[in-house]
């Protein structure tokens, strides 16, 4: 059942300049109708003036109202009305953002569990699961960099590749710059309205033919925002530090150096922010933070359910048909 008129939607709202015949049809009434006088022959009128006028008389114009009722109300549901129940906001982000992550030997370091790779992979794996209508890429740097996915939302394929780093895959360093460079690169023609690279990395830049600087201030260029993140606890972390004759890595204590000064000055020139996540937690709480703030809401109202009201106007207009058709034959009718 319809609660007001603000509850009804149309299918069709184009057929409701239908209604214009209502109006037309009441002018064409008067003028055709209203107008028209019965002519008896009579030799006076006296007594006939003085009989009173009956209620028959006085309501003969109520047949053609029901008419007008029917028609405006059967027009109407050749409109379809529909209701709607219950309404929902939903957001939608259109970003496009790039992942940047170091897979350099000292991202083996075990102060994160089971090491600061895995879990770095693990919580970007979420990361993307959350993101399910942006376009996400990945890019992987150690003394080098590569593309390891363009831009995607094709969920599934971002995450065979984020489970696909690993050490070794390019030559050891830390090549911070080209890291950022090559995320630029992936993000240049993007036409999003907001575009991010998120670079993670445990060390100091200390590779690559593209300074970190020079990266960022590119980044800008772009109107690509930068939000870097340094892992590895401060002090002493269990590190590889050389291999033995199986090939296999040796681990001792050793200092942890992240180059914070530059990674925030990179964050700053884009416009973007610096994060330190000493373990596993914190730094889940990181991509969480960069979640929200990365949120370009969109509201947009969905109407669920719209069940038919047509029928209702049908049923209506049939009525009135119907007492129309009756009070006319049985109760008006006139004698030619």
């Amino acid at each position: 059942m319809m609660k007001s008129i603000a509850d009804i939607l149309f299918a069709h709202p184009l057929l409701l300049w239908l209604l214009l015949i209502v109006p037309i049809g009441i002018i064409l009434y008067i003028f055709f109708h209203l107008k028209q006088s019965s002519h008896l022959l009579f030799s006076s009128d006296t007594l006939l003036k003085k009989l009173p006028r009956t209620f028959r008389q006085r309501t003969f114009f109520v047949p053609f109202v029901f008419r007008i009722l029917s028609i405006s109300f059967l027009l109407v549901a050749l409109a379809r009305p529909q209701g709607y129940i219950g309404t929902s906001e939903t957001t939608t982000e259109g970003i496009d953002i790039v992942l940047s992550m170091d897979v350099s030997v000292s991202m083996l370091a075990e102060d994160f569990r089971p090491n600061r790779m895995e879990a770095s992979r693990v919580i970007a794996e979420d990361f993307v699961r959350d993101r399910t209508d942006d376009r996400i890429g990945l890019v992987a740097f150690s003394g080098e960099s590569m593309t390891m996915c363009p831009l995607t939302t094709d969920q599934g394929a971002l995450i065979n590749q984020l489970r696909g780093l690993k050490d070794g895959m390019l030559p050891d360093g830390t090549a911070i710059g080209m890291g950022l460079a090559t995320a630029v690169s992936s993000l240049r023609n993007s036409e999003s309205k907001s575009k991010v690279i998120i670079l993670l990395t445990d060390g100091v830049n200390n590779a690559g033919v593209v300074s970190p600087t020079t990266a960022a201030e590119i980044a800008r260029t772009f109107g690509i925002r930068v939000y870097t993140i340094g892992v590895g606890k401060r002090g002493k972390a269990k590190s590889p530090v050389a291999r033995n004759v199986n090939n296999q890595y040796i681990y001792d204590y050793v200092d942890v150096e992240i180059d914070e000064a530059l990674l925030e000055n990179m964050a700053k020139i884009t416009g973007g922010k610096y994060f330190r996540a000493e373990n596993e937690s914190k730094l889940r709480d990181i991509y969480a933070e960069i979640d929200r703030m990365e949120k370009n809401i969109v509201k947009v109202m969905e109407y669920h359910n719209r069940p038919e009201k047509y029928w209702w106007f049908v049923a209506i207009g049939s009525i009135f048909f119907l007492l129309e058709w009756l009070l006319k034959w049985l109760y008006y009718r006139q004698i030619p």
